[in-house]
């Protein structure tokens, strides 16, 4: 191996190494940075409304109507809750996914079942003839990723999810939305502002919080950064990087599970690969089926879950996400769709 992460990388994005995510990380860096800056110079929505108290039980509901109708197959998992949101698997016919309720939080239960719906129906899509076998699992992580985010994001997130979907929240939850517009929920759930938790933060800082943990593994691993300063090297970066300071380690660099849960290194990348890859994958997704958008309004999910299920899902790990890519966009990774997905739809929420 050229450099001493590159077998840990290539256990979770296999192909990858960590001259290519780096290469992948510098060129989106410089593309993002600007966007943050111009972003965050403007006042950040106000979302006090959603730190209300919401309900657990209606919290828990809603989420499960959503899941059901984006086309997360109960017949063949379920949803249950832990204290960190994640899917896990028994066979392709029973694939099962946990968010967390959060009554002073609304938007971290709901996106945390859209985003682990994402995993799932990935993963309850794959060719049945697999079952049991090494290709019954996703290509790498962060194809894997692709499918969380893009389900989350691209469409939870967007504006025409929000129109068909906002009347029935409301329904849900008269006292706390009734007498907000959808105008102002669009805005609120799509705030940006600087945080300390990665799995908080918005869709413009997020990439940020990957980097600072892959290049900060990456000094570990090469035995420039001693884990006994790791804590003092997060707070500086935190700092240089969104301009605020964790109070202590658990909101520092003990917050994510996977560094004390799990191997340093080759873990971090696949989330900012996915994040790429999906802007990537739901355009050729609407160049097929320009229709899809109209349909996400209309709370119509068919088209966008066949294509996807079609092109990505039923191929399971045959296929590298090199290979998945170049087939499905006609083109290696590039950071343009992803950058043009931010640049478009935060522009417009806060006109820069």
């Amino acid at each position: 191996y050229e450099h001493i992460a590159d077998p840990l990388i290539n256990f979770s994005d296999f192909g990858m190494k960590a001259s290519s995510v780096r290469q992948v990380f510098a060129d989106l860096r410089k593309e993002l940075v600007p966007l943050v800056k111009a972003v965050t110079a403007h006042p950040p929505a106000d979302d006090s409304f959603l730190r209300v108290r919401f309900p657990d039980q209606a919290q828990w509901d809603f989420g499960m109507l959503i899941a059901r109708e984006i086309g997360y197959d109960f017949e063949h998992g379920r949803q249950d809750r832990s204290p960190h949101p994640f899917t896990t698997g028994f066979s392709i016919q029973d694939i099962r996914i946990t968010t967390r309720v959060d009554e002073l939080n609304f938007v971290d239960a709901l996106f945390s079942t859209i985003h682990e719906c994402g995993h799932a129906m990935y993963e309850q899509g794959i060719a049945l003839e697999y079952d049991g076998l090494p290709m019954a699992s996703g290509a790498s992580s962060g194809v894997h990723e692709s499918q969380s985010r893009l389900w989350e994001n691209i469409v939870g997130r967007s504006l025409g999810f929000w129109q068909h979907y906002y009347p029935q929240l409301q329904a849900y939850f008269p006292e706390q939305l009734g007498h907000i517009s959808l105008d102002q929920y669009y805005r609120a759930i799509n705030k940006v502002a600087p945080s300390l938790i990665r799995t908080d933060a918005d869709e413009v800082t997020y990439n940020l919080h990957v980097m600072l943990r892959f290049e900060l593994e990456m000094q570990m691993l090469e035995g420039s950064l001693e884990v006994r300063h790791l804590p003092q090297a997060w707070n500086d970066r935190y700092r240089s990087d969104l301009g605020i300071t964790p109070p202590g380690d658990k909101d520092g660099c003990l917050q994510d599970v996977h560094w004390y849960g799990g191997r340093i290194g080759g873990v971090f990348q696949g989330y900012t690969l996915g994040n790429i890859m999906s802007s990537a994958f739901y355009d050729a997704a609407l160049q097929a089926h320009p229709q899809i958008t109209a349909e996400i309004a209309q709370g119509k999910f068919t088209t966008l879950c066949a294509w996807l299920r079609e092109n990505l899902h039923r191929h399971g790990s045959v296929f590298t996400a090199d290979e998945l890519v170049q087939r499905i966009t006609g083109a290696p990774l590039r950071i343009e769709p992803y950058m043009n997905y931010l640049r478009t739809k935060y522009g417009e929420l806060y006109e820069i």
